[in-house]
């Protein structure tokens, strides 16, 4: 990772401890990670989100589920009753 060490890791986390205090660390950390979401999201990179954005788009209320068969089960789907 970036050619750190675990002391040189250590002493980095320490410095930030030092700087924000151990109240602000839990802020600082989830405004990153929104930080960094919404940096993925500008470019593109959520795929989850653009595929969950994708599905809502394609169904429909009120129509029909493609998945669902026309009330056979699907052992019965190819033979005639």
């Amino acid at each position: 990772m970036f050619g750190l060490k675990m002391g040189e890791l250590l002493i980095i986390f320490l410095v930030i401890l030092v700087l924000f205090g151990g109240t602000k660390l839990p802020q600082l950390g989830s405004s990153l990670g929104q930080a960094i979401r919404n940096f993925k999201k500008g470019f593109g990179g959520d795929a989850e989100a653009q595929a969950e954005a994708h599905r809502q788009d394609t169904i429909t209320p009120g129509a029909p589920d493609a998945t669902k068969t026309s009330g056979r089960s699907p052992a019965s789907a190819g033979k005639d009753v």
